[in-house]
């Protein structure tokens, strides 16, 4: 059942119903009207669908899938523990490469200046 063309306010739709913005303006020209359309998937009319498809498993079925997801889950945090070590130790190799690099910089700064303090000390006298 489609109904097209009609201005509505939220109040008359039901779960079955969808609203679609119309390419018409209402009357007004502040507000757009919407159509109400049926959903694409609508099943012929008796067929009743079960509330959630987990309702049907058994108690053992459940514990089955509960272990699965239980399994999955720390599966997952293993790997995301692993690639966090991965990355901090990158990190951490980061870290030291510039430590070394700032200590041979600071090394020869101050050969440098030693060097210039002679040199101004020879040239005083």
């Amino acid at each position: 059942m489609q109904k097209t063309g009609m201005a509505v306010t939220g109040d008359e739709i039901d779960e079955e119903t969808e609203l679609a913005p119309s390419h018409m303006t209402a009357a007004t020209g502040d507000m757009p009207t919407y159509q109400i359309r049926a959903p694409p998937t609508a099943l012929p009319q008796g067929v009743v669908v079960a509330a959630s498809p987990g309702s049907l498993h058994s108690p053992q079925q459940l514990a089955e899938e509960a272990t699965r997801k239980r399994e999955l889950r720390l599966m997952k945090n293993r790997e995301a523990a692993r690639e966090c070590r991965r990355k901090k130790k990158e990190y951490v190799t980061c870290l030291e490469n510039r430590v070394a690099v700032l200590e041979n910089q600071n090394k020869t700064l101050i050969e440098e200046l030693k060097a210039l303090k002679d040199l101004y000390c020879h040239k005083a006298e």
